[in-house]
């Protein structure tokens, strides 16, 4: 068996997988997108059960998956995930499809508009790119002068990142929020990710704990995974007043290396699991 790693700068997770890999026996293929070429009139490219994709860019992940996988090739996540999860508005109008509990989303084009959604969804509210991860490029809004600042930041700087306005209930959380792991079918752990500041992401400095996986956290996850294709992911839930569990985000390339200790459960381990039973199967998510 031979499985790929689709990967650019590599990260205490990859090495994980790596050696999670190799620890079997299985031939690994380190796939640098940094340096792939992909000819479109050929009709493969990797000799390979299957490629795991772990890209940190999301724009090479969806082109190379989709290439990927007109070839024929098992990709995990596959191009559907990767693109749904990528995304926060499309995102967001799969969570809302599936009837998945989440925050309340506006979505606006102009500046002009954008400030009308904010006024009537009434402050603190929370603008987002619609494509980023790492809790960057993020603003908490308590103040019609502060959106008429961060609008026109916006607009001027013109990127990508910025042409679309994305705007979100803000939860006032307890000082933390939970990442729960979901592969396949079944939420493997979570955990609380605690701070002082809004934003709790351990890139941020979030300090992780061990979060028990109830069924209703579970049944939660699970539903938000399939929502979106299933696979392997990453969801961001939020706690809100009467402790009801509502998903914030979905993470299709999730960072784990404080989760493993955090909470005993061999995250890399269930990874591979899954891309050998997906392999047998002859199928990917």
């Amino acid at each position: 068996m031979r499985i790929g790693v689709l990967c650019s700068r590599i990260r205490p997770e990859e090495k994980l997988l790596f050696t999670e890999i190799r620890k079997r026996g299985i031939e690994l293929v380190q796939i640098d997108t940094r340096k792939a070429v992909f000819d479109l009139e050929k009709k493969n490219f990797y000799d390979t059960d299957a490629i795991l994709e772990r890209s940190i860019s999301h724009t090479h992940a969806v082109y190379i998956t989709k290439i990927l996988e007109d070839r024929n090739i098992l990709s995990i996540n596959s191009y559907d995930v990767i693109k749904n999860c990528g995304d926060k508005v499309v995102t967001s109008l799969l969570l809302d499809k599936f009837n998945v509990p989440t925050t309340k989303v506006r979505v606006a084009f102009t500046p002009e508009s954008a400030l009308k959604a904010i006024e009537e969804m009434g402050y603190p509210v929370v603008i987002k790119p619609g494509v980023g991860s790492w809790g960057r490029l993020i603003s908490k809004i308590e103040t019609k002068s502060a959106a008429e600042a961060i609008l026109e930041h916006k607009a001027t700087l013109g990127t990508y990142h910025h042409s679309i306005f994305y705007i979100q209930e803000y939860v006032d959380k307890p000082g933390r929020d939970i990442r729960a792991f979901v592969v396949g079918d079944k939420t493997i752990c979570a955990i609380y990710r605690s701070s002082e500041h809004w934003i709790t992401n351990t890139a941020r400095g979030g300090e992780a704990k061990n979060c028990p996986v109830t069924p209703e956290l579970d049944e939660l996850c699970t539903r938000a995974a399939l929502a979106v294709g299933g696979g392997i992911v990453a969801i961001d839930v939020f706690e809100t007043e009467g402790s009801r569990l509502i998903v914030n985000e979905i993470n299709h390339t999730m960072e784990f290396r404080n989760s493993i200790k955090t909470t005993g459960v061999n995250i890399p381990e269930k990874m591979i699991d899954y891309v050998i039973e997906q392999i047998k199967n002859g199928k990917g998510n």
